[in-house]
């Protein structure tokens, strides 16, 4: 386990629940990427494999917070954008 590594999650974890806050209260996909939430959902995804395959610690628990953060606000993006699309 790294000191830093947590300092890092924490950090990017912090920012995802304002992200889908607005995105709940938005109901739209302007100035999101959902290729660039996919992009950051499978560096997630690496992170807890390795964690699994070769270093097993608490720290997976962080990834899998993040994934689920990220994961939501990638499924929110599909969402607003079928709205979108029927408005």
């Amino acid at each position: 386990m790294s000191i830093f590594e947590i300092i890092m999650l924490l950090c990017f974890g912090a920012a995802w629940p304002a992200s889908i806050y607005r995105s709940i209260k938005s109901g739209s996909t302007q100035g999101k990427s959902v290729f660039f939430l996919i992009i950051v959902l499978v560096g997630y995804a690496a992170g807890i494999l390795n964690k699994l395959l070769y270093h097993f610690d608490f720290v997976i628990y962080l990834y899998c917070l993040n994934a689920l953060m990220v994961g939501t606000d990638t499924v929110l993006w599909f969402r607003n954008r079928r709205k979108e699309k029927n408005s």
